[in-house]
């Protein structure tokens, strides 16, 4: 739907919209805040074990990290 639009900006989106901070996000998935920031700006991937649970903690699909 939105070519440019890569998993970081789907990630950063999706945290947005449920008024969440990275620090938040990152308590719910059991990471720590800097792993959140990595995967937002494409230094880390975004594996489906991670999208899954980026997709529990956030209320949206998980293949949109993929």
């Amino acid at each position: 739907v939105f070519p440019d639009m890569g998993a970081g900006d789907a990630l950063r989106g999706a945290w947005v919209k449920e008024n969440m901070t990275q620090a938040v996000l990152a308590a719910a998935i059991g990471v720590r805040r800097e792993f959140v920031s990595q995967m937002e700006h494409g230094r880390r991937v975004i594996g489906k074990e991670m999208a899954r649970r980026l997709s529990q903690a956030l209320g949206v699909d998980y293949r949109v990290f993929l």
